[in-house]
């Protein structure tokens, strides 16, 4: 394509795990932006976005396929290619036009050249009037301003943006968006195009021109929407409303899973499911949701990008606990929506201790790995395990991090329904009830 700026070609992205097998974090990944556009990539965390910005900001290299830029191959930091990151990056010893300085002097431009294309660009991005401020004096949003400014005044080609709304409050996210994209409407920014990470399902629908939707475990595009809505984009609006439906039915649409493998002995158990990967959530949250879907104006069936907005909780806080109920069969999500199964609405009208045997019973049958520890210490003398014993076992199926991730929510689940108990000084597990 004459007008391409970048494309990303049948890329993969693994790495190495202790057990010296690979990890593949990115899968078949192609992508291509061309002049004049903003291409949102939008997924959970842990789908693999910031590492394809790494990829495509030559940053690092990938395991298989390419990365071109203006037609070459991209095989360090490449000239051009700028970025914005969440966490603002600023030195903060030096003040906001020395920070904005920086970018500049490194490429070896004349001091006068310097001086002048950093306080064009501080004006630019509305600091004017900052220029000897420290980051210590200035907002959240002020001092991502000053990352943009950065990033702006060395006239790259492509500006590579990784959720760089998503540590600041509502308010100046929206205020700095608003601005962003008056600027790029009106042809004011040094920029040809813009890959940003989000995800922010709304902000995507907002600022892109297309939206690339990937799914985990390995990251990789599910979908891709195009955005033809005109700027200003209205959040109210029925079509801007039906694209933000579209999108959360792709990201909530169930994988289809291929059967699982028959397997006998020792490995019976990770055929059983011990190794499914648990979401961090508290059993309060899933309380919570539960009865905010079960109340009005829901009364049991919600619309998920509807009691999102209402509850103000963002894809990676909502999913992860509408899945986890999913998991336990208190509702069942499908279409966009999260529908409350009759375990869940006889969760929402219970007492406290009938919640607690209703979530156990759930448990035990929906969680395997539960299961599998409450029967260890029902069949040993003592009624205790050590941690190590099943930490182990995880980690003959999963990453480190996903084992521990899936011990710490059985631990937190099993105390919460009063299933078993786990000291954590002595990281041992016990049954005060064996029966």
């Amino acid at each position: 394509m004459s007008d391409a700026l970048l494309q990303v070609q049948s890329v993969r992205q693994a790495f190495p795990k202790p057990d010296g097998e690979d990890m593949l974090v990115l899968d078949d990944i192609n992508l291509t932006l061309v002049r004049g556009e903003i291409v949102g990539l939008l997924g959970r965390s842990g789908s693999g976005k910031s590492t394809l910005l790494r990829l495509i900001s030559g940053l690092a290299q990938p395991t298989a396929g390419s990365v071109m830029y203006q037609g070459h191959s991209v095989t360090g930091p490449a000239p051009g290619i700028a970025m914005v990151f969440q966490t603002f990056a600023l030195f903060p010893w030096l003040t906001v036009l020395e920070n904005v300085q920086l970018g500049l002097e490194a490429l070896g431009l004349p001091e006068a050249e310097i001086r002048q294309r950093a306080l064009a660009g501080i004006d630019l991005i509305g600091l004017d009037g900052y220029e000897s401020a420290y980051p210590r004096e200035l907002s959240g949003g002020m001092r991502q301003r000053v990352g943009f400014a950065r990033a702006l005044v060395v006239h790259p080609n492509i500006l590579l943006m990784d959720e760089p709304f998503s540590a600041l409050d509502v308010l100046t996210a929206e205020t700095l968006r608003t601005d962003f994209l008056e600027l790029w409407s009106e042809g004011k920014l040094p920029i040809k195009g813009v890959i940003l990470v989000t995800h922010n399902i709304e902000e995507a629908v907002l600022m892109c021109d297309r939206i690339l939707i990937f799914s985990r475990s390995p990251g990789h595009i599910i979908e891709e929407i195009k955005v033809t809505l005109p700027q200003p984009r209205n959040r109210l609006e029925s079509n801007f409303r039906d694209l933000v439906e579209r999108i959360y039915v792709t990201m909530t649409a169930r994988p289809t899973a291929a059967p699982a493998p028959v397997v006998s002995g020792p490995e019976r158990l990770s055929g059983a499911g011990i190794d499914l990967l648990l979401p961090r959530v508290s059993a309060n949250s899933m309380a919570g949701l539960i009865e905010a879907v079960a109340g009005k104006p829901y009364d049991g069936k919600a619309d998920l990008p509807v009691i999102a907005s209402a509850l103000q909780m963002e894809v990676d806080d909502l999913f992860p606990v509408a899945e986890a109920l999913q998991l336990l069969r208190f509702a069942e999500i499908e279409g966009g929506d999260i529908k409350l199964t009759d375990i869940g609405k006889q969760f929402a009208e219970a007492g406290v201790d009938d919640r607690k045997k209703l979530f156990q019973r759930q448990l035990m049958e929906h969680v395997p790995l539960a299961n599998h520890i409450r029967r260890v210490l029902q069949e040993r003398a003592n009624h205790t395990a050590p941690r190590s014993r099943f930490l182990d076992e995880l980690e003959d199926h999963m990453t480190s991090e996903g084992a521990e991730q899936t011990l710490r929510a059985t631990i937190a689940w099993a105390r919460f329904a009063e299933a078993f108990a786990y000291d954590d000084r002595s990281e041992a597990f016990s049954l005060d009830n064996p029966t």
